[in-house]
């Protein structure tokens, strides 16, 4: 056994270890704690702490919550209850009510300070062992042979060796676990969206709220604490081209473009922190599992965020791996990647579509009919699984540093 007094991570070896604990990473880990599976998730971040995101839970994601028994510690956080979506294709908007189904009757848009901490506090009260301030810096095995381990790092640099039967990358799109392993981009879009979002106190949006005009889009999604994410999506080469003229200015010109209704709200509210910018990144779908190894959420498949499905992406594929580890063996891995694969093609196609914008109105509508058909499936098949994997254990004593 590791010394409690040289590492914080307690045990020499592990069933599984986990490189990431934030929506992927942390669901993954429940699950398979709630197993009985020995597991030990690293991250380098504080538990909480913020990171880029667009909030929004689709229904997918939301189900997979209130599956897990989740759901009511957002709720508690007064995370808005979501009932109605509003797609505005200029002049004309189109409402979608959300009908209640499955345990499900409102859509949540949580911060990622409040929803990574109840998946981890989760993942802890199944009995994984969660271990912040450390990273995995390198495998035991080499790219092609199984994976027997990872050497993980603190914040000191001192690298210690731990032994598992199985390397799960949850690390993101830049996963360090993918680049060690090598994991070829089996499939790649051929667009990209830049984006800019803020927080506003006091707007009167309710739900979710989509705008489009031919070559630009914004949005507001309600959030935690009274605070409503407002962003503004666009073509990366207008981004590049008018960035000098810094965010603000150029976050605030949007807004009056797509919708001058929308960017009235926003002058007349209070802002909530600095405008945060992200230049885009082509999505991808990796090879996802091998010897010894596995990627789930960002580190495995990555859209463009103009459809706001990642988090419900991470929730999903975090049970359907659960359930492959479970299962055995490098055969029911690959079944792990086949299935997330025949899932999210369909998704990242109009995905990458839409983030084009080489659209007119009427194009983008019946993208968005498309989306609504690929997110149906999804909710279908999550419907088919049993709870009884799901289900939490007898309380186990967290262990947490």
């Amino acid at each position: 056994m590791v010394s409690t007094l040289q590492s914080p991570i307690t045990r020499d070896r592990y069933d599984v270890i986990i490189a990431g604990a934030r929506c992927a990473g942390a669901s993954t880990a429940m699950l398979l704690a709630r197993r009985g599976l020995r597991v030990l998730v690293v991250d380098p971040a504080s538990r909480g702490s913020d990171t880029l995101s667009t909030h929004a839970l689709m229904r997918g994601g939301v189900l997979q919550l209130h599956r897990w028994g989740l759901l009511d510690a957002i709720r508690s956080a007064e995370t808005p209850a979501l009932r109605k979506t509003t797609f505005h294709y200029g002049d004309e908007s189109i409402e979608v009510e959300i009908k209640a189904l499955d345990g499900v009757d409102a859509l949540y848009a949580p911060r990622r300070t409040l929803l990574d901490s109840v998946l981890v506090d989760a993942a802890l009260a199944a009995g994984a062992e969660v271990v912040h301030g450390h990273r995995v810096v390198d495998l035991i095995g080499a790219p092609g042979d199984r994976i027997r381990g990872a050497k993980i790092a603190g914040a000191d640099r001192r690298v210690i060796d731990v032994a598992a039967d199985l390397v799960i990358g949850a690390d993101g799109v830049h996963s360090r676990v993918a680049r060690i392993l090598e994991a070829d981009h089996e499939y790649t879009t051929s667009h990209t969206a830049a984006s800019i979002y803020g927080y506003r106190k006091g707007l009167g949006l309710a739900g979710y709220h989509w705008f489009y005009i031919v070559g630009a889009s914004v949005g507001s999604i309600p959030t935690n604490d009274g605070d409503t994410c407002v962003f503004i999506l666009l073509p990366p080469t207008r981004f590049e081209n008018d960035r000098h003229q810094g965010l603000e200015a150029l976050y605030h010109k949007l807004l009056s473009e797509v919708s001058p209704a929308l960017a009235s709200e926003v002058a007349s509210s209070e802002g909530s922190g600095k405008l945060r910018a992200f230049a885009g990144a082509t999505g991808f779908l990796r090879r996802s599992a091998g010897p010894g190894w596995a990627l789930v959420g960002d580190a495995g498949y990555f859209k463009d965020p103009i459809t706001a499905h990642g988090i419900t992406d991470a929730l999903r594929d975090a049970e359907l791996l659960a359930r492959a580890v479970v299962e055995g063996g490098d055969d029911a891995l690959a079944g792990y990647q086949a299935t997330r694969d025949d899932l999210v093609k369909g998704l990242l196609d109009v995905t990458d579509r839409i983030s084009s914008f080489e659209w007119d109105l009427d194009e983008v509508k019946e993208h968005h009919f498309t989306l609504s058909r690929e997110m149906k499936a999804e909710v279908d098949l999550l419907r088919t699984l049993d709870q009884e994997f799901v289900a939490p254990p007898a309380v186990v004593p967290p262990t947490t540093r």
